[in-house]
C-alpha cells in the first residue's frame, strides 16, 4: 500500500519523475525490482548497491570498471557475498560512511563571506575544478562522460572567490530520488576539496551546507558521504554538522590510485611527500624501492641492475661538493658569480659597525644562516638597527655563520631544473590571511595552518615566532588583533613552503632569460638536480638576481608539472621504455 501511494503521488505532482520510475521498473528482471543503476560522475562510477540484483551482478559490474577510472560500490548489504566472487579484483573500502538526517540538521549561526557558491558549468570551470582536484592528488572529472542530469546524473558545486575569480572549492552532490527512485528520499555528497591555499575561512562547510540545504529545500531527507576512516580533520567538521556513523559498506576494484587503501600500512606510508611523490612514479615503472629510514626520506631505487640511493630529490648523483656549493651560500654567491650570474650584494655579519654600514650601504637587507633550508632563521627586509641585531642573533641559532644580503624587492621564483632543464616554475607567495571581521589574526594563522598541515602532510605551517610577529609589527598589527572583513595581510616575508607559503605554477609563461639563467646555475654547480630560487620583478620578463640553489628541492610542490616523472627518468633513463598505463 506505501508503494502505491507513493507510486500515487509521483503521478500526480512530479510527471517526470514518476515516469523514470516506471521505465526502470519495467527495465528490471521483475516487474517490482529496478534495473541496476550505475552513475557516471567523470571519474568513474556510483554503483547504488540497492538496485543490484544479486552479490555477483555487483560484482560483475565492479569488474567492467574502465581504465584510469574509478568505481564505487556503496550501499552494499553484504560485501562478503560479492567480494566471494573476485576476491583477487575487489576489496572491501575502509573509509566511514557518514549521514546527517535533515531533521537533526541546523543552520549556521554566522556567514561566511569573500566567496560564492555556484553549479560547474563552462570549460573554465572544469579546467579550475580539476586543477584543485589535482593538488589533493584526486581524479579529474571528464565533463563529457557524467550522467546527463535528467537521467539522474550528479551536479558539480563551485567556491570561486569573490575578489579574484579563483576556484577555492569544490564538491559533487547526487540526487538519489532522481538516480533511482529512492524511497528513503536520500542524496549523497563526493568529491570535497578545499584550496590548499585558501587563505578565506569556512569554504568547505559551506560547500558542505549548501549541498543539505539545496536538497532539504527539495524535499529529501538525508545526505551521506563516504570519508577516509583516518581523515580526521574532514571527521570533525563532519560531527560539528551533525553527521553519524552509517552501518553499510563500500566495495572497490584493487587498481593503481586504490593501492594505498588495498595494501596495507607500510613503510611507504611514513614518507613525506616530497620522498613519496618519487617513490609512488617508481613503483608505477617496475623498480624495486627499499625505504631506509622513512621519517628522514630514505630510500633505494633498483632497477636493471642498476642502483640509486637518495634522500628526497638528493640521489646519488648529485657530488659531495655540488651539495656543499649549494648549503653553504657564501660558496654559491662566489661560484655563480663566476659564472657572471647577477646576484644581490652579500657580506658575512660580523661586528656591529661593519653589519650596519652594510644595512645604511643598502637601505634593507636580508639575513639568513650560511648553511641552512627550510627558510628557518631567515628574515627579510630589515630596515633598522635593531631589527638587525635581532635576526642575526636569530639566524645564529642555526648556524653561526650568518649572510647579510642587500634586499631586492620582487617575486620569489622557484626553477625546477633536472637534467639540466628546466621542468618547472612557480612563483612562491608568502603567507596571507584574508580577515573576516570576527577572529583574530592568531586564530587566522592557526586555521590557515591546519589547512596547509593537511595538504603537505604536516610539511607546511606558519610559525607564531618572532619573525610573524615582526611583519605584523610593521603592518600595524598583533597576534590579537581583529582584522578588518575581506582585508589581506602577509604575515610572513619570506615565501618558503614550509613557512606556510604557497605557489603559483608559471612554467609556461617563464622568460627564456630566467630560464637560461637557472640552467647556467646548475651547470656552474655541476648539479643534475636542482631548485634555482630568484628574485624577479616578473616571471615574464628578462630581470632576475639568482638568491639561492636548493640541492634538495620538493618536487610535490609543482603539481601539474612532471617532475618525480623527469627525476626517474634522469636516475633510470630506460625506464621509460616499458612504462605501463596508469589503471
Amino acid at each position: 500500500m506505501k508503494a502505491h501511494r507513493l507510486e500515487q503521488r509521483l503521478r500526480r505532482h512530479h510527471p517526470p519523475s514518476y515516469k523514470r520510475l516506471k521505465q526502470r521498473l519495467a527495465r528490471g528482471a521483475r516487474g517490482s525490482t529496478p534495473s541496476p543503476q550505475a552513475i557516471h560522475c567523470g571519474w568513474g562510477r556510483l554503483l547504488l548497491g540497492q538496485t543490484y540484483p544479486d552479490a555477483q551482478t555487483l560484482a560483475q559490474a565492479l569488474l567492467e570498471e574502465d581504465r584510469g577510472e574509478r568505481d564505487i560500490a556503496l550501499y552494499v548489504a553484504a560485501p562478503q557475498q560479492v567480494l566471494a566472487y573476485a576476491p583477487q579484483q575487489l576489496f572491501l573500502d575502509p573509509s566511514d560512511t557518514l549521514r546527517v538526517n535533515f531533521s537533526d540538521y541546523r543552520q549556521a549561526k554566522r556567514a561566511f563571506r569573500g566567496f560564492r557558491i555556484r553549479r560547474a558549468s563552462s570549460s573554465a570551470d572544469w579546467q579550475g575544478l580539476n586543477a584543485l582536484y589535482s593538488q589533493h592528488k584526486m581524479l579529474s572529472v571528464d565533463p563529457e562522460r557524467l550522467t546527463p542530469a535528467e537521467d539522474g546524473g550528479p551536479t558539480y558545486w563551485l567556491a570561486e572567490d569573490s575578489h579574484s575569480g579563483a576556484i577555492i572549492g569544490g564538491v559533487m552532490g547526487l540526487d538519489h530520488h532522481k538516480a533511482f527512485a529512492d524511497p528513503e528520499q536520500g542524496c549523497s555528497l563526493w568529491c570535497l576539496a578545499v584550496d590548499a591555499d585558501c587563505r578565506r575561512p569556512g569554504v568547505g562547510e559551506s560547500l558542505v551546507r549548501h549541498l543539505i540545504e539545496h536538497y532539504q529545500s527539495r524535499g529529501r531527507h538525508h545526505l551521506d558521504l563516504s570519508v577516509l576512516h583516518t581523515n580526521s580533520l574532514a571527521k570533525r567538521l563532519y560531527d560539528k554538522l551533525g553527521f553519524r556513523e552509517l552501518p553499510t559498506f563500500a566495495l572497490k576494484r584493487k587498481n593503481g590510485f586504490n593501492e594505498p587503501l588495498f595494501v596495507g600500512p607500510g613503510d611507504y606510508d611514513a614518507l613525506n611527500p616530497y620522498a613519496r611523490i618519487i617513490v609512488d612514479e617508481a613503483l608505477r615503472r617496475g623498480i624495486a624501492v627499499d625505504v631506509a629510514d622513512a621519517q628522514s626520506g630514505l630510500f633505494t631505487l633498483t632497477h636493471g641492475g642498476r642502483q640509486v640511493r637518495c634522500r628526497e630529490s638528493l640521489s646519488d648523483l648529485t657530488s659531495a661538493v655540488s651539495m656543499t656549493l649549494c648549503q653553504d651560500k657564501t660558496l654559491t654567491h662566489r661560484c655563480l658569480a663566476r659564472a657572471g650570474l647577477k646576484q644581490p650584494a652579500q657580506r658575512l655579519a660580523s661586528d656591529t659597525v661593519r653589519n650596519h654600514t652594510f644595512l645604511a650601504e643598502h637601505g634593507a637587507v636580508v639575513v639568513k644562516p650560511a648553511n641552512g633550508e627550510q627558510g628557518q632563521g631567515v628574515a627579510v627586509d630589515i630596515r633598522t638597527t635593531a631589527a638587525l641585531q635581532q635576526a642575526i642573533d636569530n639566524a645564529r641559532q642555526f648556524d653561526s655563520n650568518v649572510v647579510l644580503e642587500s634586499y631586492h624587492a620582487g617575486y620569489d621564483l622557484r626553477v625546477l631544473v633536472i637534467g639540466y632543464e628546466v621542468v618547472a616554475a612557480a612563483v612562491r607567495h608568502p603567507a596571507q590571511i584574508i580577515g573576516d571581521g570576527q577572529h583574530s589574526i592568531e586564530a587566522l594563522i592557526e586555521t590557515q595552518s591546519r589547512r596547509r598541515q593537511a595538504a603537505t602532510g604536516g610539511e607546511s605551517r606558519i610559525p607564531l615566532d618572532d619573525e610573524t610577529e615582526r611583519t605584523l609589527g610593521a603592518a600595524g598589527y598583533r597576534l590579537d588583533s581583529i582584522l578588518p572583513a575581506g582585508q589581506h595581510l602577509t604575515v610572513r616575508k619570506t615565501a618558503n613552503l614550509h613557512t606556510g607559503g604557497h605557489l603559483e605554477d608559471v612554467t609556461a609563461s617563464l622568460h627564456p632569460a630566467l630560464a637560461e639563467a637557472a640552467v647556467q646555475a646548475a651547470r656552474a654547480l655541476q648539479i643534475p638536480m636542482v631548485g634555482i630560487d630568484l628574485l624577479v620583478p616578473d616571471a615574464q620578463g628578462p630581470d632576475y638576481v639568482i638568491i639561492e640553489a636548493n640541492e634538495r628541492a620538493g618536487l610535490a610542490n609543482h603539481a601539474p608539472q612532471p617532475t618525480a616523472e623527469r627525476f626517474i627518468d634522469l636516475l633510470f633513463p630506460h625506464s621509460a621504455d616499458t612504462l605501463p598505463s596508469k589503471e
